[in-house]
C-alpha cells in the first residue's frame, strides 16, 4: 500500500522552505528553494505521489494555489489564526513552521481558505479590492480634514466643503493664521485628489461589472447597485462553496454562532470574527432595501417591526433574506421575482406558526 504524503511549504517572497511528511508522521525529507514555479516544482517531483501539499493563507497564496493545482494530488491553503501552534507553542523558524503545517495538514486540523480558479476572477477581485481602498483612502484624508477644523471651532462635515464656496466660508470662520489656512488648503488638495481617483475606479468597476451576467441579476435586487453586486460577486465567489444558507450568513457576518458550556448561560449573537466588507455591504443593501416602499423586503421589514423586532434585527433580518434570495437566484440562473420573496417567506411563517 501507498503511503500518503503531505508537504508543508513555509512561503516567503524569495524563498519557500518545504518539509515532507508520510503518514505515519515522519519527516522524510527537508528543502528550501526559490519562490518560483519551476524551482517549487522540481522539488515536488521528487516527493511519491500521491500527496497533498499545504501553505497558509496570503499575498501570493492565490497566485500560488492556481498554478500548483492539477500538478499535484491536492493543495490546500490554510487559515493562519487557526495555526496558533506554530506560533504560540515552542521554537519558531522556517524548518519548524514547515514541518508543523505538514503536522496540522495529517491530523485534519487546518481551516481551508477559498480561493479564486480564473485569473480573469482573481483580477475582477482586486479590481473591486482596489475601489474599495480608493474610498477608505478618501474617507480617511476626509477625516483628518474635519478634524483639523474642529480643533478651531468649526464642525462640520465631509459634505459642508464640497465645493468651493463652502471652503471660502470656512476659511472665514479658522484664525487669521496663515499656516493654517495654507495646511487646510493643502489637505483640500489631496481630497480633490483622491475624490477624482475614487470616481475613475468607480466608473472603471461599473463598467467591468456590467460585462458579467451574474453581476446584471444581482442589480435587479432591491438595495443592490453596481458596487454592492460585484463586490459580493467577487468575494463569494461562488454560491456552491457553502453547504447551507447558516454557512453563508455567518460568512457574511450576519448569522448567528451559539457557545455554551458546562451548566453556563448559552450564548447567541453574531460572529465577532468575520468579513468586515462584506458584512458592510450586505447590511447596507439591508438598509436601502428597507428605506423603499415597492419591494417585499421593505414589507417584511415593517413587519418585524410591527412583531416588536428591534430595528438592528429587523434589518439584519432582511440582509439574511436578501442574501438566500441572491444565492438561490445565483445557483438557478433566474432573474429577480419579487413575487416568489413573499411566497417563500409566507410559507416560512407558516411552517414556523404550525409547530
Amino acid at each position: 500500500m501507498k503511503r500518503f504524503h503531505f508537504i508543508g511549504i513555509d512561503m516567503h517572497s524569495q524563498f519557500c522552505q518545504i518539509a515532507v511528511m508520510n503518514s505515519a508522521g515522519k519527516v522524510v525529507q527537508q528543502e528550501r528553494c526559490d519562490t518560483t514555479i519551476p524551482a517549487l516544482m522540481a522539488v515536488l517531483d521528487q516527493v511519491p505521489r500521491p500527496c497533498s501539499v499545504v501553505f497558509e493563507e496570503g499575498p501570493m497564496a492565490g497566485w500560488l494555489w492556481r498554478n500548483l493545482r492539477g500538478r499535484v494530488d491536492d493543495v490546500a491553503v490554510a487559515e493562519p489564526r487557526r495555526n496558533r501552534l506554530i506560533s504560540h507553542e515552542g521554537d519558531a523558524d522556517d524548518d519548524i513552521d514547515a514541518e508543523k503545517l505538514a503536522l496540522l495538514h495529517r491530523g485534519g486540523m487546518i481551516k481551508l481558505v477559498h480561493q479564486v480558479e480564473s485569473l480573469e476572477q482573481a483580477v475582477f477581485k482586486q479590481l473591486v479590492s482596489v475601489y474599495h481602498y480608493r474610498v477608505r483612502q478618501r474617507v480617511r484624508e476626509a477625516h483628518r480634514i474635519t478634524h483639523l477644523l474642529r480643533q478651531h471651532g468649526v464642525v462640520v462635515r465631509e459634505k459642508g466643503y464640497a465645493t468651493g464656496e463652502d471652503r471660502k466660508k470656512l476659511l472665514a470662520r479658522l484664525p487669521a493664521n496663515n499656516i493654517l489656512r495654507q495646511m487646510v488648503r493643502s489637505l483640500w488638495l489631496s481630497y480633490d485628489a483622491l475624490v477624482k481617483r475614487e470616481r475613475q475606479c468607480r466608473r472603471r468597476l461599473a463598467r467591468a461589472a456590467q460585462q458579467i451576467e451574474v453581476v446584471r441579476r444581482f442589480e435587479e435586487l432591491p438595495g443592490f447597485g453596481w458596487i454592492r453586486s460585484a463586490t459580493l460577486y467577487a468575494y463569494m465567489d461562488t454560491p456552491w462553496r457553502f453547504h447551507s444558507k447558516e454557512a453563508m450568513w455567518k460568512y457574511l457576518g450576519i448569522g448567528l454562532e451559539r457557545k455554551h458550556s458546562g451548566k453556563g448561560p448559552v450564548y447567541l449573537g453574531v460572529p465577532k470574527i468575520t468579513h468586515r466588507l462584506l458584512k458592510c455591504t450586505i447590511l447596507g443593501a439591508a438598509k436601502s432595501a428597507a428605506a423603499k416602499k415597492d419591494n417585499p423586503f421593505a414589507d417584511l421589514y415593517r413587519r418585524w417591526l410591527q412583531n416588536g423586532l428591534s430595528r438592528q434585527l429587523a434589518r439584519r433580518n432582511v440582509a439574511r433574506r436578501l442574501s438566500a434570495t441572491m444565492t438561490g437566484m445565483w445557483k438557478n440562473g433566474t432573474a429577480y421575482r419579487p413575487e416568489l420573496v413573499v411566497v417563500a417567506t409566507t410559507a416560512t411563517t407558516a411552517a414556523k406558526g404550525s409547530r
